[in-house]
Protein backbone atom coordinates (compact mmCIF):
# COMPACT_ATOMS: atom_id res chain seq x y z
CA UNK A 1 0.00 0.00 0.00
CA UNK A 2 2.95 2.37 0.38
CA UNK A 3 4.59 2.32 -2.75
CA UNK A 4 1.58 2.77 -4.29
CA UNK A 5 1.36 6.00 -2.58
CA UNK A 6 3.04 9.38 -4.14
CA UNK A 7 6.08 10.70 -2.50
CA UNK A 8 5.66 13.64 -0.78
CA UNK A 9 9.20 15.34 0.48
CA UNK A 10 6.92 16.34 3.88
CA UNK A 11 5.12 13.53 4.46
CA UNK A 12 8.71 11.44 4.21
CA UNK A 13 10.24 14.25 6.43
CA UNK A 14 7.44 13.44 9.34
CA UNK A 15 8.26 9.84 8.17
CA UNK A 16 12.30 10.26 9.16
CA UNK A 17 11.64 12.93 12.43
CA UNK A 18 8.99 9.97 13.72
CA UNK A 19 11.54 6.99 13.23
CA UNK A 20 14.34 9.07 14.71
CA UNK A 21 12.65 10.40 17.62
CA UNK A 22 12.85 7.82 21.04
CA UNK A 23 9.82 9.84 22.61
CA UNK A 24 7.18 9.04 19.27
CA UNK A 25 9.03 5.06 18.23
CA UNK A 26 6.67 2.62 17.94
CA UNK A 27 7.33 -0.26 20.17
CA UNK A 28 7.87 -3.71 19.54
CA UNK A 29 5.43 -6.13 19.82
CA UNK A 30 5.11 -7.94 23.00
CA UNK A 31 3.68 -11.02 24.38
CA UNK A 32 1.33 -10.81 26.64
CA UNK A 33 3.04 -13.09 29.15
CA UNK A 34 5.58 -10.40 28.74
CA UNK A 35 3.79 -7.37 28.85
CA UNK A 36 2.08 -8.35 32.30
CA UNK A 37 5.84 -8.27 33.57
CA UNK A 38 6.69 -4.50 32.38
CA UNK A 39 6.71 -3.01 35.45
CA UNK A 40 5.02 0.85 34.41
CA UNK A 41 6.68 2.58 37.48
CA UNK A 42 10.55 1.04 36.79
CA UNK A 43 12.41 1.55 34.08
CA UNK A 44 15.12 -1.58 34.32
CA UNK A 45 12.32 -4.25 34.41
CA UNK A 46 10.82 -2.97 31.43
CA UNK A 47 14.26 -2.91 29.89
CA UNK A 48 14.70 -6.33 30.70
CA UNK A 49 11.88 -7.77 29.32
CA UNK A 50 11.96 -6.00 26.10
CA UNK A 51 15.08 -7.76 25.21
CA UNK A 52 13.55 -10.70 26.74
CA UNK A 53 10.54 -10.23 24.31
CA UNK A 54 12.83 -9.38 21.39
CA UNK A 55 14.93 -12.54 21.62
CA UNK A 56 11.32 -14.44 21.69
CA UNK A 57 10.43 -13.17 18.53
CA UNK A 58 10.69 -14.75 15.05
CA UNK A 59 13.39 -12.80 13.57
CA UNK A 60 16.35 -12.50 10.80
CA UNK A 61 19.77 -13.71 11.44
CA UNK A 62 20.79 -10.26 11.76
CA UNK A 63 17.60 -8.63 13.58
CA UNK A 64 18.75 -7.77 16.15
CA UNK A 65 19.17 -4.04 15.84
CA UNK A 66 15.81 -3.74 14.41
CA UNK A 67 12.83 -2.96 15.56
CA UNK A 68 10.44 -2.06 12.62
CA UNK A 69 9.58 -4.68 9.99
CA UNK A 70 11.01 -4.97 6.90
CA UNK A 71 9.11 -4.34 3.59
CA UNK A 72 7.64 -6.88 1.51
CA UNK A 73 8.96 -5.69 -1.01
CA UNK A 74 12.35 -5.27 0.02
CA UNK A 75 11.57 -9.16 1.35
CA UNK A 76 11.53 -9.69 -2.24
CA UNK A 77 14.04 -7.67 -3.56
CA UNK A 78 16.58 -9.06 -0.78
CA UNK A 79 15.80 -12.81 -1.18
CA UNK A 80 18.13 -15.19 -2.87
CA UNK A 81 16.93 -18.68 -1.71
CA UNK A 82 14.99 -19.20 -4.87
CA UNK A 83 18.43 -19.32 -6.97
CA UNK A 84 20.99 -20.14 -3.90
CA UNK A 85 18.93 -23.00 -3.12
CA UNK A 86 20.90 -25.41 -5.08
CA UNK A 87 23.78 -24.73 -3.08
CA UNK A 88 22.03 -26.30 0.00
CA UNK A 89 24.62 -29.67 0.35
CA UNK A 90 27.71 -27.33 -0.20
CA UNK A 91 25.95 -25.65 3.10
CA UNK A 92 24.95 -28.56 4.97
CA UNK A 93 29.13 -29.97 4.53
CA UNK A 94 30.16 -26.37 5.27
CA UNK A 95 28.42 -26.30 8.02
CA UNK A 96 29.07 -29.69 9.33
CA UNK A 97 32.86 -29.06 8.88
CA UNK A 98 32.85 -25.75 10.43
CA UNK A 99 31.03 -27.20 13.97
CA UNK A 100 33.83 -29.74 13.72
CA UNK A 101 36.33 -26.79 13.77
CA UNK A 102 34.38 -24.65 16.57
CA UNK A 103 34.57 -27.90 18.72
CA UNK A 104 38.31 -28.27 18.25
CA UNK A 105 38.90 -24.70 20.03
CA UNK A 106 36.60 -26.09 22.73
CA UNK A 107 34.11 -22.94 22.19
CA UNK A 108 31.35 -25.16 21.65
CA UNK A 109 31.24 -29.12 23.52
CA UNK A 110 31.88 -31.97 21.45
CA UNK A 111 28.36 -33.28 22.37
CA UNK A 112 27.22 -30.04 21.07
CA UNK A 113 28.89 -31.28 17.84
CA UNK A 114 27.48 -34.10 17.76
CA UNK A 115 24.20 -32.70 17.67
CA UNK A 116 24.70 -29.85 15.02
CA UNK A 117 26.33 -32.52 12.80
CA UNK A 118 23.32 -34.72 13.61
CA UNK A 119 20.82 -32.13 13.14
CA UNK A 120 22.36 -30.73 9.49
CA UNK A 121 22.45 -34.80 8.04
CA UNK A 122 18.91 -34.56 8.23
CA UNK A 123 18.18 -31.19 7.02
CA UNK A 124 20.23 -32.54 4.27
CA UNK A 125 18.46 -35.19 3.81
CA UNK A 126 15.39 -33.38 4.05
CA UNK A 127 16.73 -31.37 0.68
CA UNK A 128 17.69 -34.33 -1.03
CA UNK A 129 14.12 -35.81 -0.64
CA UNK A 130 12.32 -32.69 -1.46
CA UNK A 131 10.88 -32.52 1.25
CA UNK A 132 12.48 -29.28 2.73
CA UNK A 133 9.31 -26.71 3.75
CA UNK A 134 10.63 -23.37 3.15
CA UNK A 135 8.96 -20.85 5.43
CA UNK A 136 8.93 -16.81 5.45
CA UNK A 137 12.16 -15.29 6.76
CA UNK A 138 14.44 -17.76 4.52
CA UNK A 139 16.13 -15.35 2.83
CA UNK A 140 18.42 -17.65 1.84
CA UNK A 141 19.92 -20.83 1.77
CA UNK A 142 22.10 -20.07 4.86
CA UNK A 143 18.97 -18.65 6.70
CA UNK A 144 16.74 -21.25 5.95
CA UNK A 145 19.12 -24.29 6.83
CA UNK A 146 19.55 -23.00 10.57
CA UNK A 147 16.37 -22.12 10.94
CA UNK A 148 15.31 -25.71 10.35
CA UNK A 149 18.37 -26.86 11.89
CA UNK A 150 17.19 -24.90 15.50
CA UNK A 151 13.99 -26.83 14.86
CA UNK A 152 15.67 -30.25 14.84
CA UNK A 153 17.75 -29.83 17.54
CA UNK A 154 16.66 -26.98 19.47
CA UNK A 155 18.64 -24.12 20.81
CA UNK A 156 22.27 -25.37 20.32
CA UNK A 157 21.73 -24.64 16.71
CA UNK A 158 22.31 -21.29 17.84
CA UNK A 159 26.30 -22.31 18.57
CA UNK A 160 26.69 -23.16 14.73
CA UNK A 161 26.67 -19.53 13.63
CA UNK A 162 29.57 -18.63 16.52
CA UNK A 163 32.84 -16.37 14.82
CA UNK A 164 31.20 -16.84 11.07
CA UNK A 165 29.41 -14.27 8.82
CA UNK A 166 27.62 -15.58 6.27
CA UNK A 167 30.02 -13.33 4.08
CA UNK A 168 32.51 -16.02 4.32
CA UNK A 169 29.67 -18.60 4.33
CA UNK A 170 28.31 -17.63 1.18
CA UNK A 171 31.98 -17.51 -0.20
CA UNK A 172 32.90 -20.92 1.24
CA UNK A 173 29.50 -22.74 -0.09
CA UNK A 174 30.09 -21.15 -4.06
CA UNK A 175 33.74 -22.00 -4.06
CA UNK A 176 32.12 -25.57 -2.66
CA UNK A 177 29.44 -25.82 -5.41
CA UNK A 178 31.77 -24.44 -8.41
CA UNK A 179 34.87 -26.99 -8.13
CA UNK A 180 32.79 -29.87 -8.75
CA UNK A 181 31.04 -28.41 -11.41
CA UNK A 182 33.86 -27.27 -13.06
CA UNK A 183 35.30 -31.27 -13.44
CA UNK A 184 32.61 -31.79 -15.05
CA UNK A 185 32.32 -29.37 -17.73
CA UNK A 186 35.95 -30.21 -18.03
CA UNK A 187 35.21 -33.83 -18.79
CA UNK A 188 32.25 -32.72 -21.49
CA UNK A 189 34.96 -30.47 -23.07
CA UNK A 190 37.36 -33.16 -23.29
CA UNK A 191 34.29 -35.35 -24.64
CA UNK A 192 34.31 -32.77 -27.52
CA UNK A 193 38.10 -32.98 -27.97
CA UNK A 194 38.18 -37.14 -28.01
CA UNK A 195 35.58 -36.76 -30.69
CA UNK A 196 37.39 -34.38 -32.95
CA UNK A 197 40.51 -36.80 -32.79
CA UNK A 198 38.78 -39.61 -33.58
CA UNK A 199 36.97 -37.47 -37.10
CA UNK A 200 40.05 -36.15 -37.87
CA UNK A 201 42.15 -39.73 -37.66
CA UNK A 202 39.39 -41.48 -39.36
CA UNK A 203 39.17 -38.78 -42.09
CA UNK A 204 42.36 -37.93 -42.61
CA UNK A 205 42.77 -38.04 -46.46
CA UNK A 206 39.78 -35.90 -47.05
CA UNK A 207 41.11 -32.42 -48.49
CA UNK A 208 39.11 -29.32 -48.86
CA UNK A 209 39.33 -25.95 -49.75
CA UNK A 210 40.97 -23.39 -46.58
CA UNK A 211 39.46 -19.65 -46.17
CA UNK A 212 40.92 -16.49 -44.96
CA UNK A 213 38.64 -13.83 -45.09
CA UNK A 214 36.16 -16.53 -45.82
CA UNK A 215 38.23 -16.81 -49.64
CA UNK A 216 39.73 -19.49 -51.14
CA UNK A 217 42.71 -19.59 -50.30
CA UNK A 218 44.97 -22.90 -49.75
CA UNK A 219 44.57 -26.66 -50.19
CA UNK A 220 43.81 -28.63 -46.39
CA UNK A 221 42.75 -31.24 -45.00
CA UNK A 222 39.45 -31.87 -43.42
CA UNK A 223 40.88 -33.30 -40.47
CA UNK A 224 43.37 -30.07 -40.27
CA UNK A 225 40.33 -27.72 -39.99
CA UNK A 226 38.64 -29.94 -37.28
CA UNK A 227 42.05 -30.11 -35.23
CA UNK A 228 42.40 -26.00 -35.75
CA UNK A 229 39.21 -26.29 -33.18
CA UNK A 230 40.49 -28.84 -31.10
CA UNK A 231 43.36 -26.89 -30.65
CA UNK A 232 41.53 -23.88 -29.41
CA UNK A 233 39.39 -26.43 -27.26
CA UNK A 234 42.62 -27.96 -25.67
CA UNK A 235 44.05 -24.14 -24.77
CA UNK A 236 40.21 -24.06 -23.13
CA UNK A 237 41.16 -27.17 -20.69
CA UNK A 238 44.24 -26.00 -20.07
CA UNK A 239 42.94 -22.52 -18.85
CA UNK A 240 39.69 -24.72 -16.79
CA UNK A 241 42.64 -26.68 -15.33
CA UNK A 242 44.60 -23.69 -13.76
CA UNK A 243 41.21 -21.91 -12.72
CA UNK A 244 40.94 -25.18 -10.50
CA UNK A 245 43.06 -24.17 -8.01
CA UNK A 246 42.14 -20.74 -7.52
CA UNK A 247 38.58 -21.81 -6.72
CA UNK A 248 39.33 -24.28 -4.46
CA UNK A 249 40.76 -21.99 -2.12
CA UNK A 250 38.97 -21.56 1.53
CA UNK A 251 37.39 -18.44 2.63
CA UNK A 252 35.75 -19.84 6.13
CA UNK A 253 37.12 -18.69 8.93
CA UNK A 254 37.61 -15.41 7.52
CA UNK A 255 33.95 -13.64 9.33
CA UNK A 256 32.82 -11.01 8.27
CA UNK A 257 35.81 -9.15 7.75
CA UNK A 258 38.72 -9.31 10.20
CA UNK A 259 39.47 -12.91 10.94
CA UNK A 260 37.88 -15.45 13.28
CA UNK A 261 38.62 -15.01 17.37
CA UNK A 262 37.82 -18.43 18.24
CA UNK A 263 41.50 -20.08 16.83
CA UNK A 264 39.74 -21.69 14.35
CA UNK A 265 42.41 -23.91 12.74
CA UNK A 266 41.52 -22.39 8.99
CA UNK A 267 44.36 -24.85 7.61
CA UNK A 268 42.89 -28.14 9.46
CA UNK A 269 39.50 -27.20 8.50
CA UNK A 270 40.51 -26.53 4.47
CA UNK A 271 41.64 -30.01 4.54
CA UNK A 272 38.62 -30.92 6.25
CA UNK A 273 36.12 -29.53 3.46
CA UNK A 274 38.65 -30.53 0.82
CA UNK A 275 40.28 -27.29 -0.09
CA UNK A 276 43.99 -27.00 -1.83
CA UNK A 277 44.60 -24.05 0.42
CA UNK A 278 43.05 -21.26 2.68
CA UNK A 279 42.58 -17.69 1.74
CA UNK A 280 45.79 -15.71 2.91
CA UNK A 281 43.97 -12.71 3.88
CA UNK A 282 40.52 -12.31 5.19
CA UNK A 283 39.01 -8.77 3.99
CA UNK A 284 40.10 -10.02 0.28
CA UNK A 285 38.80 -13.21 1.43
CA UNK A 286 35.20 -12.39 2.02
CA UNK A 287 35.44 -9.53 -1.20
CA UNK A 288 37.11 -11.98 -3.89
CA UNK A 289 35.23 -13.29 -6.32
CA UNK A 290 37.54 -13.62 -8.66
CA UNK A 291 36.92 -17.13 -8.98
CA UNK A 292 33.57 -15.44 -9.99
CA UNK A 293 34.83 -13.52 -13.07
CA UNK A 294 37.24 -15.94 -14.41
CA UNK A 295 35.28 -19.06 -14.76
CA UNK A 296 32.46 -16.14 -16.71
CA UNK A 297 35.77 -15.11 -18.61
CA UNK A 298 36.84 -19.20 -18.75
CA UNK A 299 32.98 -20.14 -20.30
CA UNK A 300 33.04 -16.71 -22.44
CA UNK A 301 36.53 -17.69 -24.12
CA UNK A 302 35.63 -21.55 -24.37
CA UNK A 303 31.81 -20.22 -26.17
CA UNK A 304 33.53 -17.60 -28.52
CA UNK A 305 35.36 -21.23 -29.88
CA UNK A 306 32.57 -22.95 -30.33
CA UNK A 307 31.06 -20.03 -31.99
CA UNK A 308 33.44 -19.60 -34.50
CA UNK A 309 33.15 -23.48 -34.85
CA UNK A 310 29.24 -23.42 -35.42
CA UNK A 311 30.05 -20.63 -37.91
CA UNK A 312 31.86 -22.50 -39.87
CA UNK A 313 29.59 -25.84 -39.75
CA UNK A 314 26.66 -23.21 -40.90
CA UNK A 315 28.15 -22.01 -43.94
CA UNK A 316 29.56 -25.78 -45.16
CA UNK A 317 26.09 -26.87 -44.28
CA UNK A 318 24.73 -24.16 -46.55
CA UNK A 319 23.32 -25.54 -49.89
CA UNK A 320 25.66 -23.27 -51.26
CA UNK A 321 28.86 -25.11 -50.03
CA UNK A 322 27.03 -28.46 -48.77
CA UNK A 323 30.47 -29.58 -47.32
CA UNK A 324 28.74 -31.27 -44.42
CA UNK A 325 25.33 -32.45 -43.23
CA UNK A 326 23.90 -32.12 -39.95
CA UNK A 327 21.94 -35.26 -38.38
CA UNK A 328 18.18 -34.51 -38.05
CA UNK A 329 18.29 -34.96 -34.05
CA UNK A 330 20.76 -31.57 -34.18
CA UNK A 331 18.39 -29.66 -36.91
CA UNK A 332 14.83 -27.89 -37.32
CA UNK A 333 12.63 -27.22 -39.68
CA UNK A 334 10.99 -24.25 -41.09
CA UNK A 335 7.12 -23.95 -40.36
CA UNK A 336 6.77 -22.50 -43.69
CA UNK A 337 9.00 -23.87 -45.80
CA UNK A 338 8.70 -27.61 -45.84
CA UNK A 339 12.10 -27.89 -47.61
CA UNK A 340 14.11 -26.16 -44.98
CA UNK A 341 16.48 -28.04 -42.61
CA UNK A 342 17.90 -25.38 -40.36
CA UNK A 343 21.09 -25.39 -37.93
CA UNK A 344 19.47 -24.15 -34.88
CA UNK A 345 21.40 -26.37 -32.61
CA UNK A 346 24.65 -24.80 -33.95
CA UNK A 347 23.01 -21.16 -34.31
CA UNK A 348 22.21 -21.24 -30.17
CA UNK A 349 25.58 -22.22 -30.03
CA UNK A 350 26.66 -19.13 -31.72
CA UNK A 351 24.02 -17.50 -29.91
CA UNK A 352 24.34 -18.12 -26.65
CA UNK A 353 28.21 -17.21 -26.75
CA UNK A 354 26.88 -13.42 -26.84
CA UNK A 355 24.65 -13.94 -24.09
CA UNK A 356 27.76 -15.22 -21.32
CA UNK A 357 29.83 -12.83 -22.86
CA UNK A 358 26.70 -10.02 -21.49
CA UNK A 359 26.87 -12.60 -18.61
CA UNK A 360 30.95 -12.08 -17.77
CA UNK A 361 30.81 -8.06 -18.91
CA UNK A 362 27.62 -7.22 -16.41
CA UNK A 363 29.29 -8.72 -13.67
CA UNK A 364 32.51 -7.42 -13.62
CA UNK A 365 30.79 -3.90 -13.65
CA UNK A 366 29.28 -4.90 -10.61
CA UNK A 367 32.25 -5.32 -9.38
CA UNK A 368 34.15 -2.28 -10.35
CA UNK A 369 33.18 -0.01 -8.12
CA UNK A 370 32.80 -1.85 -4.80
CA UNK A 371 34.51 -1.14 -2.01
CA UNK A 372 36.34 -3.39 0.60
CA UNK A 373 35.42 -6.01 1.28
CA UNK A 374 32.02 -7.44 1.26
CA UNK A 375 28.91 -5.59 -0.27
CA UNK A 376 25.16 -7.00 -1.39
CA UNK A 377 26.28 -6.18 -5.07
CA UNK A 378 28.03 -9.57 -5.10
CA UNK A 379 25.17 -11.38 -4.75
CA UNK A 380 24.33 -10.55 -8.25
CA UNK A 381 27.37 -13.43 -9.06
CA UNK A 382 25.37 -16.35 -8.15
CA UNK A 383 22.61 -15.94 -10.77
CA UNK A 384 24.48 -15.43 -13.63
CA UNK A 385 27.02 -17.96 -12.20
CA UNK A 386 24.86 -20.63 -12.23
CA UNK A 387 23.08 -19.25 -15.58
CA UNK A 388 26.69 -19.43 -17.09
CA UNK A 389 27.65 -23.24 -15.78
CA UNK A 390 24.36 -24.35 -16.62
CA UNK A 391 24.91 -23.10 -20.27
CA UNK A 392 28.17 -24.40 -20.41
CA UNK A 393 26.70 -27.94 -19.83
CA UNK A 394 24.04 -27.32 -22.17
CA UNK A 395 26.42 -26.50 -24.69
CA UNK A 396 29.22 -28.85 -24.65
CA UNK A 397 27.09 -31.78 -24.62
CA UNK A 398 25.26 -29.99 -27.55
CA UNK A 399 28.27 -29.75 -29.61
CA UNK A 400 29.54 -32.92 -29.12
CA UNK A 401 26.54 -34.56 -30.30
CA UNK A 402 26.68 -32.16 -33.35
CA UNK A 403 30.17 -32.92 -34.13
CA UNK A 404 29.92 -36.78 -33.57
CA UNK A 405 26.82 -37.31 -35.97
CA UNK A 406 27.42 -34.81 -39.12
CA UNK A 407 28.66 -36.29 -42.17
CA UNK A 408 30.64 -35.04 -44.88
CA UNK A 409 30.56 -34.76 -48.45
CA UNK A 410 34.22 -35.81 -49.89
CA UNK A 411 32.62 -34.71 -53.23
CA UNK A 412 31.07 -31.45 -52.52
CA UNK A 413 34.83 -30.43 -50.54
CA UNK A 414 36.87 -31.33 -53.85
CA UNK A 415 34.22 -29.53 -56.20
CA UNK A 416 35.08 -26.40 -53.95
CA UNK A 417 38.87 -26.41 -54.53
CA UNK A 418 39.92 -24.54 -57.56
CA UNK A 419 43.13 -24.10 -59.77
CA UNK A 420 44.08 -20.43 -58.79
CA UNK A 421 44.30 -21.86 -55.26
CA UNK A 422 47.36 -23.37 -56.03
CA UNK A 423 48.75 -20.07 -56.76
CA UNK A 424 51.10 -19.64 -53.96
CA UNK A 425 52.25 -23.38 -55.01
CA UNK A 426 53.50 -22.10 -58.36
CA UNK A 427 55.30 -19.22 -56.10
CA UNK A 428 56.78 -21.68 -54.10
CA UNK A 429 57.79 -23.85 -57.45
CA UNK A 430 59.62 -20.57 -58.46
CA UNK A 431 61.33 -20.42 -55.03
CA UNK A 432 62.83 -23.85 -55.31
CA UNK A 433 64.11 -22.99 -58.66
CA UNK A 434 66.33 -19.96 -56.73
CA UNK A 435 64.69 -17.15 -57.56
CA UNK A 436 63.29 -14.75 -54.55
CA UNK A 437 60.27 -15.33 -53.27
CA UNK A 438 59.09 -11.50 -53.81
CA UNK A 439 59.54 -11.82 -57.46
CA UNK A 440 58.04 -15.41 -57.44
CA UNK A 441 54.34 -13.55 -56.05
CA UNK A 442 54.46 -11.17 -58.50
CA UNK A 443 55.17 -13.56 -61.41
CA UNK A 444 51.97 -16.20 -59.81
CA UNK A 445 50.02 -13.10 -59.79
CA UNK A 446 50.86 -12.24 -63.20
CA UNK A 447 50.70 -15.99 -64.36
CA UNK A 448 47.06 -15.99 -62.55
CA UNK A 449 45.91 -12.64 -64.56
CA UNK A 450 47.36 -14.54 -67.87
CA UNK A 451 44.77 -17.10 -66.97
CA UNK A 452 42.02 -14.96 -66.75
CA UNK A 453 42.17 -13.31 -69.89
CA UNK A 454 42.57 -16.25 -71.31
CA UNK A 455 39.54 -17.71 -70.06
CA UNK A 456 41.35 -20.89 -68.56
CA UNK A 457 42.70 -21.91 -65.39
CA UNK A 458 46.40 -22.12 -63.89
CA UNK A 459 47.07 -25.85 -64.69
CA UNK A 460 46.04 -25.17 -68.68
CA UNK A 461 48.57 -22.37 -68.89
CA UNK A 462 51.98 -24.33 -70.79
CA UNK A 463 55.17 -23.85 -70.45
CA UNK A 464 55.20 -21.62 -73.34
CA UNK A 465 52.93 -19.59 -71.96
CA UNK A 466 54.70 -19.03 -68.45
CA UNK A 467 58.21 -18.77 -70.06
CA UNK A 468 57.66 -14.96 -70.62
CA UNK A 469 57.06 -14.51 -66.92
CA UNK A 470 60.16 -15.97 -65.65
CA UNK A 471 62.77 -18.04 -67.56
CA UNK A 472 63.14 -20.82 -64.93
CA UNK A 473 59.75 -22.63 -65.63
CA UNK A 474 60.45 -25.69 -66.86
CA UNK A 475 58.09 -29.00 -67.99
CA UNK A 476 57.96 -30.13 -64.23
CA UNK A 477 55.80 -27.10 -63.30
CA UNK A 478 52.87 -29.64 -64.47
CA UNK A 479 53.63 -31.43 -61.24
CA UNK A 480 52.26 -29.00 -58.73
CA UNK A 481 48.89 -28.96 -59.99
CA UNK A 482 47.72 -31.41 -57.60
CA UNK A 483 45.58 -30.73 -54.80
CA UNK A 484 46.20 -33.70 -52.92
CA UNK A 485 50.28 -32.54 -53.47
CA UNK A 486 49.84 -28.76 -51.88
CA UNK A 487 48.01 -30.33 -48.74
CA UNK A 488 51.27 -32.89 -47.98
CA UNK A 489 54.10 -29.91 -49.47
CA UNK A 490 53.14 -28.11 -45.72
CA UNK A 491 54.24 -31.15 -44.24
CA UNK A 492 56.03 -28.67 -40.80
CA UNK A 493 55.09 -29.42 -37.21
CA UNK A 494 51.06 -28.27 -37.32
CA UNK A 495 51.03 -28.30 -41.11
CA UNK A 496 48.35 -29.36 -43.36
CA UNK A 497 50.18 -32.99 -44.47
CA UNK A 498 48.45 -36.40 -43.56
CA UNK A 499 51.86 -37.33 -41.63
CA UNK A 500 51.34 -34.02 -39.52
CA UNK A 501 47.85 -34.04 -38.95
CA UNK A 502 48.34 -37.57 -37.64
CA UNK A 503 50.47 -36.01 -35.45
CA UNK A 504 48.67 -33.30 -34.29
CA UNK A 505 46.05 -36.16 -33.61
CA UNK A 506 48.64 -37.99 -31.09
CA UNK A 507 49.69 -34.80 -29.31
CA UNK A 508 46.30 -33.82 -28.50
CA UNK A 509 45.65 -37.47 -27.25
CA UNK A 510 49.21 -37.82 -25.49
CA UNK A 511 47.61 -34.33 -23.58
CA UNK A 512 44.62 -35.91 -22.68
CA UNK A 513 46.21 -39.24 -21.55
CA UNK A 514 48.87 -36.98 -19.85
CA UNK A 515 46.07 -34.84 -17.59
CA UNK A 516 43.53 -37.68 -17.45
CA UNK A 517 44.47 -37.52 -13.62
CA UNK A 518 42.90 -34.50 -13.01
CA UNK A 519 39.63 -35.72 -13.79
CA UNK A 520 39.71 -38.24 -10.73
CA UNK A 521 40.24 -35.00 -8.07
CA UNK A 522 37.59 -35.70 -5.48
CA UNK A 523 36.49 -32.82 -2.93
Amino acid sequence: AAASRPFSPRAMALSVCHATSSLVSPRPRLSARVLRRVSPVTARPRAKSLVIAMAAEKKKLWGGRFSEDIDPLMEKFNESLSFDRRMAQEDIRGSMGYARALAKTGIITDDERDALVAGLTIVGKEWLADTFEVKDGDEDIHTANERRLGEVIGSVAGKLHTGRSRNDQVATDTRMWLRTRLVTLRGYLRELITVACDRAEREVDVVMPGFTHLQSAQTVRWSHWLLSHAAAWQRDDMRIADLAPRVNTLPLGSGALAGNPFGVDRQALAADLGFDRVCPNSMDAVSDRDYVCETMFWASTTMIHLSRWSEDLIIYSSNQFGFVKLSDAYSTGSSLMPQKKNPDALELLRGKSGRLLGVLTGFMCVMKGTPTTYNKDFQEAWEGLFDTVDTMSDCLQIATGCLATLKIDPAAMERGLSMDMLATDLAEYLVRKGVPFRETHHISGAAVKMAEDKGVTLADLTVEDLKPLCDAFEHDVSEIWSYEKSAESRDTEGGSSRRSVLEQVAKLRKYLKDTEGEMSKTF
